[in-house]
């Protein structure tokens, strides 16, 4: 975590009534300009009394020599949970289209797809090679992200999703990103 800097320790500062402000304010942009209906402002407004700060706490890796430790975040009440859980809904769909022939979402479906492919592609001289990914949620740069999400979206055809232009969704990203 130290090398990518992804996190930063806040000391005695308090960013939480801003991060909800310019949430709310972000929001409130949205719904004036007509980009999101009245109803969806007020199912992705942050109530201030509700929210808190996402949390850092770790877990030990207790299978691994040394026990190194593994973070977790923990953001489930924080300003843009909502707006994280809301663009899921409407994005997963467009992900799992795309990705549907080169994702193994589970072990079970790792050792049906090993089956399959025994038949025409794995010899007795096969090698599997696996990898230990460390960082991979914080070395994703936030801009290499929301491009990401941006490609996603401009590669469906659909012109809206949820009612929603396709520029909003953008933006609203980059505001999830930004916290």
């Amino acid at each position: 975590m130290t090398k990518t800097k992804a996190y930063e320790d806040l000391g005695i500062i308090n960013p939480l009534q801003s991060l909800v402000e310019r949430t709310n304010n972000f929001l409130l942009s949205l719904s004036v300009n007509k980009h999101i209906t009245r109803k969806q402002y007020e199912n992705l407004r942050v109530d201030k009394d509700e929210a808190e700060l996402a949390h850092l706490y770790f877990l030990p890796k207790a299978h691994k020599p040394n026990t190194p430790l593994r973070p977790i975040i923990s953001g489930l009440k924080s300003p843009t949970i909502v707006i994280y859980r809301w663009l899921d809904g409407l994005l997963r769909p467009l992900f799992n289209r795309s990705a549907c022939d080169t994702i193994i979402p589970n072990g079970m479906q790792l050792i049906k797809q090993v089956e399959r492919w025994s038949t025409k592609y794995l010899t007795s001289v096969t090698s599997f090679i696996t990898m230990d990914i460390t960082d991979l949620y914080t070395m994703i740069p936030q801009e290499g992200g929301v491009t990401a999400i941006k490609r996603l979206i401009e590669a469906s055809d659909l012109k809206q999703i949820d009612g929603v232009k396709k520029r909003d969704h953008f933006s609203s990203c980059q505001i999830c990103d930004d916290q």
